[in-house]
């Protein structure tokens, strides 16, 4: 994995001290609040309803168990001993003091980590598949050309200031697990009919107030143009984004009112001027940065087959774990593991400092060292032996990180909602701990199959509900928390966006909505192995508007 250079050590010790020196000045009351905020901001440091929050960047959602180490001993000694792991392969601290995050920001600089870009106008962390690197669908790596862009990005003058946050995420394989459509940026790397690499480049996607799916404005960008075509994009992003109207300012709305045929012209006739200048990616520095991101030396284990055919017969528990949280690797004896970070009953996303150490220990001793984040909230160790699998499970089981949900109804995205956020309409984390309860039966859980559930306590869609296949949004009517449901969107490569589905909830009745949505389903389904979406897909909303709203659905 990618380790920090010359400049980049520099750069982040600078920002550290440079930081210092402004809590100082603002604890001290020679600067206001006012003042004050765009500089926390630009280190990752916002003020949410209770306290100030600390969001730490994990660029493309990879770190070591160093790094791991060092956020739970964060959490221990800063926070109240967990940390919140979020959609954008981050990680946030809820309860630091302000006049500790300086201190924090020198303990994650000494590991490798910052908190810069994390927020404000600019290019914010680079996200990518979970899985990169060990996916047996992957036709390449996408993690050289996240880096590639982190560097570029980081502290970019002409991109520090833009009209609104900008959000690009990288997949490499067919399998889109980024969900690239619903970025600013989408890149989808491939090889073309003579085996070379380069992007399938997707631009205008986004949720938040006014949802869209990304238009594919390239299939194929040679490797090298990356920054080139980048770059173009962004400039006429920046010329052309609205400032008058935060609610406009995204590039979506910019390429929505411009009209994607006029959009891809402009951006061709920058590119023509950039394609063949400095910002040409010459084949020396992406082997360079490439050669960051070799996969580990990987031994071939075939004893480990036998073994886990035993243990899974002998342990029912260990056989669901697998069967769920394991996925192919492209090495035959290996499986990538995801960690559920959603307990029955739990906080989506949440792990305490020991679960983290937990974590990190497992990844030292059966994973080669590498630990991902994924945006669905949960962690993954992407290379383990077969072998050592059942190993991996008695260890999770010890500090309650074994459910075996990944993919299934429990499995939920929330956003921290009003129990944190000073933007939240409504409470997120009652509600998914509340579905989680009603839906705790495993076998029940495997018998509806693949059905994510995203939730988010505000229109900023932090929590991705309008790519859930039942997505719930958090509204204020009245002065009172309800809930509306969309139902039908989907965050992989065939994107959609969810719809309203009638009328919202009230909090005591969101569950019940929700356990009505998936009785219809299993009601229609045309066999077991035909997932929720496709159904939905096949028989369209009115099946469900009927059992939500009865003979009043017909008439709406």
């Amino acid at each position: 994995m990618y380790r920090y250079d010359e400049f980049d050590h520099d750069f982040v010790q600078q920002r550290v001290a440079q930081y210092s020196d402004q809590v100082e000045r603002r604890l001290s009351g020679e600067i206001t609040e006012d003042a004050f905020k765009p500089l926390r901001l630009m280190n990752g440091v916002y003020l949410q309803l209770h306290a100030y929050m600390l969001r730490v960047a994990i660029p493309y959602g990879t770190l070591n168990s160093r790094q791991m180490r060092r956020l739970a001993r964060i959490a221990r000694d800063y926070d109240k001993g967990y940390g919140h792991f979020t959609t954008r392969q981050n990680i946030q601290y809820n309860w630091p003091k302000l006049s500790d995050t300086p201190k924090i920001l020198e303990e994650l600089a000494e590991v490798e980590m910052h908190a810069i870009q994390t927020s404000g106008n600019c290019i914010r962390n680079v996200s990518a598949d979970h899985f990169s690197g060990a996916a047996a669908d992957e036709v390449a790596d996408p993690r050289p050309y996240a880096e590639i862009l982190r560097q570029w990005s980081s502290n970019h003058p002409e991109y520090s200031f833009l009209p609104r946050k900008f959000k690009i995420a990288v997949t490499g394989a067919e399998r889109d697990r980024a969900a690239i459509q619903v970025h600013d940026i989408g890149l989808h790397l491939k090889r073309d009919e003579n085996g070379a690499l380069g992007f399938a480049v997707y631009v205008g996607g986004g949720q938040g107030r006014t949802p869209m799916i990304a238009k594919k404005i390239r299939d194929f960008l040679p490797e090298e143009h990356l920054l080139s075509y980048v770059t173009a994009v962004m400039r006429v992003y920046n010329l052309h984004g609205r400032r008058d109207n935060k609610y406009k300012a995204r590039i979506k709305i910019l390429v929505h009112e411009t009209g994607t045929e006029e959009f891809v012209s402009q951006i061709e006739a920058e590119w023509e001027k950039l394609k063949d200048s400095e910002l040409k990616l010459p084949e020396s520095d992406l082997a360079a940065i490439a050669s960051y991101f070799q996969p580990p030396e990987l031994q071939d284990r075939p004893e480990g087959w036998s073994g886990l055919a035993s243990a899974k017969k002998a342990d029912p528990g260990f056989a669901a774990w697998v069967h769920q949280n394991v996925t192919p690797h492209h090495h035959p004896d290996y499986g990538v593991v995801t960690i559920s970070l959603k307990p029955i009953g739990g906080i989506p996303g949440d792990a305490s400092d020991s679960q983290m150490e937990a974590v990190a220990d497992l990844a030292e001793r059966y994973g080669h060292d590498e630990i991902r984040v994924s945006h669905e909230q949960n962690l993954v160790l992407p290379h383990v032996a077969f072998a050592d699998l059942e190993k991996v499970y008695r260890a999770l089981l010890d500090v309650e990180l074994a459910t075996a949900n990944a993919g299934l109804v429990s499995d939920i995205i929330a956003c921290p909602g009003l129990d944190y956020c000073a933007l939240a309409n409504a409470r997120s984390i009652n509600v998914a701990q509340d579905i989680s309860n009603r839906f705790a039966s495993l076998e029940r859980q495997r018998e509806i199959g693949e059905l994510k559930i995203k939730i988010s306590g505000c229109i900023n869609a932090c929590g991705h509900h309008h790519v859930g296949h039942i997505g719930i949004l958090g509204v204020e009517k009245k002065g009172a928390e309800l809930y509306q449901i969309t139902l039908g969107g989907s965050g992989d490569e065939n994107t959609s966006i969810g719809q309203i589905i009638g009328r919202g909830f009230e909090p005591h009745e969101i569950t019940n909505a929700v356990e009505t949505i998936v009785e219809t389903y299993l009601g229609l389904r045309e066999n077991a192995d035909e997932s929720f979406l496709a159904a939905y897909r096949r028989v369209g909303p009115q099946p469900f508007k009927d059992a939500l709203y009865g003979e009043t659905s017909k008439a709406a």
